[in-house]
């Protein structure tokens, strides 16, 4: 004899194992979605905002520096990460890369030394003479300072964001004219 079951409203109403199984499945695979989307997009905020201010800060040193070089007497010292200049008022100004520390500081006689530049990755400076080379715009390399008339600015700075290098600044051939020379 078959015996016929009978189901209360209860009973049919209920999920089977599989079912429950599959929407769990389908929910964590949402969840994951809008997860990585949020942290993708917090990094990227993240990123935008770090360039800026690194943007802002080199532009900053570039333009202090340019306005400062623009006003000294003459150049008296020069290596590729160290330049020495007479000021305007005779003290002596001084900018100093440090490439252990990555900074570039500025050193003035009587005044408190500032750091113009942090994460600096690399940086250089170059001189040349005041007359133009071969019917071009471009001034010839000097290595002797009483012959300097133009220098030559051009670094890398770099920041990292969530402890990966994200940004990265570059400021190239920012040629500054000594006026007083």
């Amino acid at each position: 004899m078959v015996s016929k079951t009978t189901f209360t409203k209860e009973q049919e109403a209920a999920f089977t194992l599989v079912e429950v199984m599959v929407g769990c499945g389908l929910g964590l695979l949402v969840l994951a979605v809008v997860l990585s989307f949020v942290f993708y997009s917090g990094r990227s905020f993240a990123a935008l905002t770090n360039y800026m201010d690194l943007d802002q800060r080199t532009q900053m040193a570039l333009d202090k520096m340019s306005r400062e070089i623009r006003q000294v007497n003459m150049l008296t010292a020069y290596s590729s990460t160290n330049l020495t200049f007479q000021d305007y008022d005779g003290a002596t100004l001084q900018y100093v890369y440090d490439a252990n520390t990555q900074t570039l500081t500025r050193i003035k006689t009587g005044e408190a030394t500032t750091t113009n530049l942090i994460g600096c990755d690399s940086l250089s400076f170059s001189i040349f003479q005041r007359t133009p080379s071969n019917n071009t715009f471009q001034p010839y390399p000097t290595t002797t300072v009483t012959e300097t008339k133009l220098v030559e600015l051009t670094w890398n700075c770099s920041r990292k964001v969530l402890g990966t290098t994200a940004n990265t600044e570059v400021m190239q051939s920012a040629k500054v004219v000594i006026r007083k020379k």
